[in-house]
């Protein structure tokens, strides 16, 4: 799996174009960087830049802006809503794809000796990255902002991680850290700033600093007053979205100021956000409200729509959703290809991608096709009388197909970790000990994926007998290769299974994988059948 590490700076200047684009400029010219998002606000005098790379283009693309803003923003002349410290106020790394959290902090930590070196600029480490717990929070290593800077650098336990311990005018501090992906969102209220961080107190994890917790965990909070739209705002960094989800804390400002007789008017996202994050949003107005949704695409304007997301700007999904920005061949290479050269690389002289890949994009084409036969009856008024059926099967077979395409990639590189352990020296006893260790552990990554491909398409020949029991008889033919293709695709992630247990030497997972793999096989033989009766019993020119 390709190394992606995303980097958000956030630098001390959102008003003068000149130095916003120039620090764009760096970034998208350094080599392997992708910038995906900048976002510049007047009133915070502030611009957070969004970017991708692997983690050594990622460091050079922070390094290069960091020295833009050396030579263009001092910090003496500036003023603005936001609490900062430092021209480069904040210097994230977070990972994305094939990169750990470790990873992540030694590339932090590169980046501060780096900077504080080549720029002579002091650098706190904060988030994962912090050696000290005091200095975890951003909150705490901003008290005073930079007009306290001077003073307490002067203390010993607030003295720099790296660089000088001197005050350096003209740049302040930076604290660079690493972190799991935070979600900055403000929601808008017609009120005033004061209105909107007694709200925001009442809210946060912290609440209001007396012992008394907010309501919201993984929330930091403040309220504000933003000139250029006229509107007070909460403005929050969600640490853990999973935790506390954007539509959980726009409807928990909703009930707040409702309180308080004021009016909310929609929210913004701040940077990017994954496509989770408005999945979720829009699983819960969907049961919240009874509707019946189930495309991506659909499920992604209705929570536009609810957390009224265009109030301020519009809001585009294929430029603020993280996932829609990176490209689909750099996270999924095999997936994102045309279907030519997806087969024609299988052909190739190669060893992956191979069975493995072929047996989840196979078994996705079943789980396809019996979606596609579902959703051809449903809505059609002449089978009015199986809707039910229909709306119980819709989203299980396109939730499903869209997750074994997901395999697609994982499957190629199951053998990751294996080959790394072959690599390993083996000259003492202990090294071949670890040796052996790591490639047993990979051997179980291999096995784990198209075991993870059967039990997947295992999830299917329920909804699959609900569509050729109450599908449109016109889409027989469909629903039967969809059968065929699902056991076909459980049948070659079986025989990967099975290929790769014969150098597994633990015999408790041996024997716990085969027993589940041995059930699920058989049931796709079963339930095949099954589905080629259903078939013939309801439309009698089935085969």
């Amino acid at each position: 799996m390709k190394k992606i590490v995303e980097c958000v700076p956030n630098f001390s200047e959102g008003r003068d174009q000149k130095i916003i684009g120039a620090i764009a400029r760096a970034i998208k010219e350094t080599d392997g960087c992708t910038l995906l998002d900048l976002d510049a606000g007047s009133s915070t005098n502030r611009s957070v830049f969004t970017f991708v790379g692997d983690p050594e283009t990622v460091l050079e693309g922070a390094l290069t802006a960091a020295r833009v803003a050396a030579t263009l923003i001092d910090m003496r002349n500036h003023s603005g809503e936001h609490p900062r410290f430092g021209a480069m106020d904040v210097c994230p790394f977070i990972p994305i794809t094939g990169v750990s959290m470790e990873e992540c902090v030694q590339l932090a930590r590169r980046f501060a000796k780096r900077a504080a070196e080549e720029l002579g600029i002091p650098l706190y480490l904060y988030g994962a990255a912090a050696e000290h717990d005091y200095r975890r929070e951003l909150s705490a290593l901003r008290q005073g902002e930079y007009e306290g800077l001077a003073l307490r650098l002067t203390e010993a336990k607030w003295q720099p991680d790296y660089g000088p311990s001197e005050f350096v005018p003209s740049w302040g501090i930076t604290a660079t850290g690493a972190r799991n992906f935070l979600i900055a969102y403000n929601v808008n209220i017609l009120a005033t700033p004061n209105q909107a961080h007694r709200i925001a107190l009442n809210l946060r994890e912290a609440g209001r600093g007396e012992g008394a917790p907010g309501r919201l965990r993984e929330v930091r909070a403040m309220g504000w007053f933003v000139q250029e739209y006229n509107m007070a705002q909460v403005t929050a960094n969600i640490l853990d979205y999973r935790v506390t989800p954007i539509h959980l804390l726009f409807e928990e400002v909703k009930e707040e100021a409702g309180a308080l007789n004021l009016a909310v008017a929609g929210s913004e996202i701040v940077g990017l956000l994954p496509l989770e994050t408005l999945l979720m949003a829009a699983d819960y107005y969907i049961e919240k409200e009874d509707l019946f949704i189930y495309e991506e695409e659909q499920k992604i304007r209705l929570a536009i729509e609810r957390l009224g997301l265009n109030s301020v700007a519009q809001f585009k999904p294929e430029e603020k959703i993280i996932e829609y920005r990176l490209a689909e061949k750099l996270l999924e290479p095999l997936a994102g290809a045309t279907v030519r050269e997806f087969i024609e690389e299988i052909a190739a002289r190669s060893s992956a991608p191979g069975g493995g890949s072929a047996s989840a994009a196979i078994a996705a084409i079943g789980t396809a096709l019996g979606s596609m036969v579902a959703k051809l009856t449903h809505g059609v008024r002449k089978f009015e009388e199986v809707q039910p059926q229909m709306q119980e099967a819709i989203p299980v077979l396109h939730q499903l197909t869209q997750q074994l395409i997901s395999v697609i990639d994982r499957d190629s590189s199951a053998f990751n970790d294996y080959m790394a352990g072959m690599r390993l020296p083996q000259s003492t006893e202990e090294e071949r000990e670890r040796r052996d260790g790591r490639m047993e552990a990979g051997l179980k990554t291999a096995i784990n994926v198209p075991l993870g491909t059967m039990r997947l398409a295992d999830g299917a020949w329920d909804s699959f007998c609900q569509v050729a029991r109450h599908g449109n008889p016109a889409s027989a033919s469909d629903t039967l290769v969809g059968a065929r293709a699902l056991e076909t695709g459980i049948w070659g992630a079986y025989q990967n299974v099975l290929i790769n247990m014969r150098d597994i030497e633990d015999p408790l997972y041996r024997e716990e994988v085969l027993s589940v793999a041995q059930e699920i096989a058989a049931r796709a033989a079963r339930k095949c059948e099954e589905v080629l009766r259903i078939l013939s019993a309801h439309t009698p020119s089935a085969p």
